[in-house]
C-alpha cells in the first residue's frame, strides 16, 4: 500500500450532493471508504479523535452540535406524531383522556418508544457528514464501518453474561417485589410471541441509537477539542444517566458506572460493536421478561434499579468489558485508524 501523502484521498464533491442522497444503501453505507467531500482522521488516530481530520472548523463544531441535537428532537417528535395520527385513525388511543400514552396497547406504546429512539441514528450520521466533514462510518469504528464479524462475537459473549446477571438479580430480589397488579401476569403464548417479535426487531436499533449518540458522537465531538478521551466519556456517561430520568440513587450510580466502563471499552476496541451487543442483549432480555410477565406497561427504567442491581453491575460490567478487551487483543482488532 502506498504511503505517498501527496496522493488524493477523496473525489471532489458533487455540486448537487446532499446528506440524504442514496439513503440508505450507498450514501450512509458504513462499510465503504470516504465519501465525496469527506476526509477521515489521519492514520494512527484513536476512536475519540476521529473528528480531527483537519477539515472541520470551530464553526462546524457548533454546527454539528446544534444540527444533531435539533435533528434528534425533530426525529423523535416526528415518530410520535405519526404514532398519534395512527392511534387516532385506528381508535387505538388510551381510554383515559389524561393518559400520557399514545396507544392503549402496552406493546404498541413500547414499540413507538423504541422506534422514536432508533430515529436518532440518521440524525447523528447526517450531522457528522454535514459538519464533521468525515465519513459517517467513523462513528461506528476506526475502520470506517461496523465490523460485523466482531459484532457477532460480541453478541455471543454478551447474551450469556446478561442472562446470568439478570437471573441472579431475579433470584436475589424474588421476595422483594410487591404483589403484582391484576393487569399483570402471563399474557398467553400468542401475545408473548408477537411481543418478542416486535420488541426484538426494534431493540437493536434503539440500543444502537443510544450508543451512537452517547458513546459515539458525543465522545468524538468532545474529542475534537480535548486530547484525552476521558472528558468526553465522563460527559456522555453523565448525560446517559440523566436521560433515563430521576429514580433511585442506586439506579443513577448503576447507569453512570456502566457507562464509564462502556466508554472505556469503545476506545479500547476502536468501535461501538461491543457496547451495542451488550446494550442490545440487556434490553432484549429485560423487555422479553417484562413481556412474559405482562409488565410492558410498567414505567420503570434502569434509573429505578435497586441496590442489588448495582452490586451485580459492579461485577458483571468489568467482567464483560475486560473479556472483550482481551478478545480484541487476540484478534488484533484495529484500535486506531489504519
Amino acid at each position: 500500500m502506498s504511503n505517498d501523502d501527496s496522493a488524493p484521498h477523496e473525489r471532489p464533491p458533487h455540486p448537487h450532493s446532499t446528506p440524504w442522497q442514496n439513503w440508505p444503501p450507498t450514501q450512509l453505507d458504513l462499510t465503504t471508504g470516504p465519501k465525496p467531500g469527506s476526509t477521515p482522521a489521519p492514520p494512527g488516530s484513536r476512536y475519540h479523535a476521529q473528528g480531527r481530520n483537519g477539515r472541520a472548523t470551530r464553526r462546524d463544531w457548533w454546527g454539528e452540535l446544534l444540527l444533531v441535537t435539533g435533528l434528534i428532537v425533530v426525529a423523535v417528535l416526528g415518530v410520535y406524531m405519526v404514532g398519534l395520527i395512527l392511534a387516532d385513525a385506528l381508535h387505538a388511543g388510551p381510554a383515559a383522556p389524561d393518559s400520557d400514552r399514545v396507544f392503549s396497547s402496552p406493546l404498541a406504546d413500547m414499540a413507538l418508544q423504541l422506534a422514536a429512539l432508533g430515529a436518532a441514528i440518521p440524525a447523528v450520521l447526517v450531522g457528522v457528514h454535514r459538519f464533521g466533514r468525515r465519513p459517517v462510518g467513523t462513528v461506528s469504528s476506526v475502520t470506517g464501518g461496523l465490523r460485523w464479524g466482531w459484532l457477532l462475537r460480541c453478541a455471543m459473549v454478551a447474551l450469556p453474561v446478561m442472562a446470568a446477571q439478570l437471573g441472579l438479580l431475579l433470584v436475589w430480589t424474588w421476595d422483594a417485589d410487591s404483589s403484582p397488579s391484576p393487569q399483570q401476569g402471563f399474557p398467553g403464548w400468542p401475545m408473548l410471541v408477537l411481543s418478542l417479535v416486535v420488541l426484538w426487531a426494534l431493540i437493536p436499533f434503539q440500543a444502537a441509537a443510544e450508543e451512537y449518540v452517547f458513546r459515539g458522537w458525543l465522545v468524538q465531538l468532545t474529542g475534537r477539542v480535548t486530547r484525552s478521551q476521558w472528558p468526553g466519556i465522563a460527559l456522555a456517561s453523565l448525560l446517559f444517566a440523566l436521560a433515563h430520568g430521576f429514580g433511585e440513587a442506586t439506579g443513577f450510580a448503576l447507569l453512570f458506572y456502566s457507562a464509564m466502563w462502556w466508554g472505556w471499552l469503545v476506545i479500547r476496541t476502536g468501535g461501538l460493536e461491543a457496547v451495542i451487543a451488550l446494550h442490545t442483549a440487556n434490553n432484549a432480555l429485560a423487555m422479553g421478561l417484562a413481556a412474559a410477565l405482562g409488565e410492558l406497561a410498567d414505567d420503570g427504567t434502569a434509573a429505578d434499579a435497586p441496590w442489588q442491581a448495582l452490586v451485580l453491575e459492579l461485577v458483571f460490567t468489568p467482567l464483560y468489558c475486560l473479556t472483550m478487551a482481551r478478545l480484541a487483543d487476540r484478534r488484533a482488532l484495529n484500535r486506531q485508524t489504519p
